[in-house]
């Protein structure tokens, strides 16, 4: 028997003006009669990091069991994902110490001591997601996302002598170069999806045609017509999200004028609504994931310092001042809420990839992702015991418990290894957590 069908390109992109759309992962994207053929397409492997600031109150974080049949107050939310999901206990990081909210957030990916600097001399390490994205994303349009909640403008020191740099920033390429995050929806949209000239050039093509998907339609009608019935619902489930993304960025620029009272930390144009933003760029990384676009994700929720309020759980204190608690019940109990909340966003991701079809299984299937802060304690500004979740592709449903203190990097070592990257040791790591290396 000859065989002849061509299966389609896994790098198939549809071009409109200025625009170019990456396609989710088809079964016509399996060459025929191969021994994938009679299954889904091999999904690629992907590694995500999202950043929570300022620790936690770890008594209401902290499952009671060594199982996650029973969740704490603070991971209720995560209930639907247990099967997804590991909780790791008593992590730390040295790197950290002295104590500052700077070392934080900049040790959290690299686990390497910050150069004490106020100016331009700053200095870390490359960080854990740049090292992945060096292995796994060269094959993509973007080797990594850098996406952020805060417009990072701040120069100069702040925090105990620290450059803001370190606060700024959770990706480091290399020990001198910071990659700086993007907060605006719709800039990272036009990153994801539009192509030729400068940024500017195919921001304002964005901004002057109706939808992405009106100026590629032709080409999706042409391409569906090959696709067999199970990829043409894929098809039309990707553009479905592509198209609805792309509505709420439009309403939330629309809505600008109508905000008396912006955020300042917030860039003009995105929702004004904390969650919905949030909520926004999960989608945008779970579009850039879908289509293969990038394969390393990195997403700092909110800045060390950050004094955003949370009035959507009832939370009008600012962030910062509630973490130096002084042991205050009342200020443990709102800075948990605020904690709760974050973590419920990161539900809202997991719901996202589990319900997104990949290969012959979900996104969540084929994702690993870590969530968690670089403090512990945020009333001592520690760097142990740190808040630590583990979701995607890895045996889960379990509370891992380690006795003593231990290395975030062997965690980190760990990751990049069932994300393919193979190493012998990452920053101060001592060994690898042996329970995530078998499924």
């Amino acid at each position: 028997m000859i065989v002849s069908k061509k299966a389609l390109s896994r790098r198939t992109v549809l071009r409109g003006m200025g625009a170019s759309l990456a396609l989710p992962l088809l079964d016509a994207m399996v060459p025929a009669m191969t021994a994938q053929a009679a299954t889904a397409a091999k999904p690629a492997k992907r590694i995500g990091y999202v950043y929570m600031p300022m620790g936690s109150d770890i008594a209401r974080w902290t499952p009671p069991g060594n199982d996650l049949t029973k969740l704490s107050p603070t991971l209720e939310s995560l209930a639907p994902h247990v099967g997804h999901l590991n909780v790791i206990t008593n992590l730390e990081v040295k790197s950290a110490y002295p104590g500052t909210h700077a070392t934080s957030n900049s040790s959290f990916l690299s686990c390497a001591r910050a150069k004490w600097t106020e100016s331009s001399d700053y200095e870390l390490g490359t960080t854990v997601d740049q090292i992945a994205a060096q292995h796994i994303g060269q094959q993509t349009a973007l080797p990594s996302l850098e996406l952020c909640m805060d417009l990072l403008a701040t120069v100069g020191q702040c925090d105990n002598g620290y450059a803001c740099v370190y606060q700024n920033n959770l990706s480091w390429s290399s020990p001198t170069t910071p990659l700086q995050a993007e907060a605006h929806p719709r800039i990272v949209f036009e990153k994801l999806f539009g192509e030729g000239g400068t940024s500017e050039d195919r921001l304002a093509a964005l901004k002057k045609r109706s939808s992405l998907l009106d100026w590629v339609k032709e080409d999706i009608a042409r391409l569906s017509s090959k696709l067999g019935p199970e990829d043409r619902t894929r098809l039309d489930e990707y553009l479905g999200s592509v198209r609805e993304v792309e509505r709420r960025i439009q309403r939330a620029e629309e809505g600008v004028a109508k905000n008396e009272l912006p955020d300042l930390d917030r860039p003009v144009g995105v929702p004004p609504a904390y969650a919905d933003h949030a909520k926004l760029l999960f989608d945008l990384q779970v579009l850039a994931l879908q289509a293969d676009i990038t394969r390393v994700v990195t997403f700092q929720l909110a800045r060390e310092t950050s004094n955003r309020t949370y009035p959507e759980v009832g939370v009008n204190d600012p962030h910062h001042p509630l973490t130096h608690h002084g042991g205050d019940v009342e200020k443990i109990a709102k800075m948990a809420k605020i904690n709760a909340f974050h973590v419920s966003l990161f539900a809202y991701l997991l719901e996202k990839l589990k319900t997104t079809r990949d290969g012959d299984g979900s996104l969540l299937d084929h994702c690993l992702y870590l969530y968690g802060s670089g403090m512990g304690n945020p009333n001592v500004h520690d760097h142990t015991n740190l808040p630590i979740l583990v979701a995607g592709a890895v045996k889960a449903g379990r509370h891992i418990r380690y006795a003593q203190p231990t290395p975030l990097a062997n965690l980190h070592l760990t990751l990049l290894e069932k994300a393919g990257v193979k190493m012998d040791s990452f920053a101060d790591s001592k060994g690898k957590v042996d329970e995530l290396l078998t499924l």
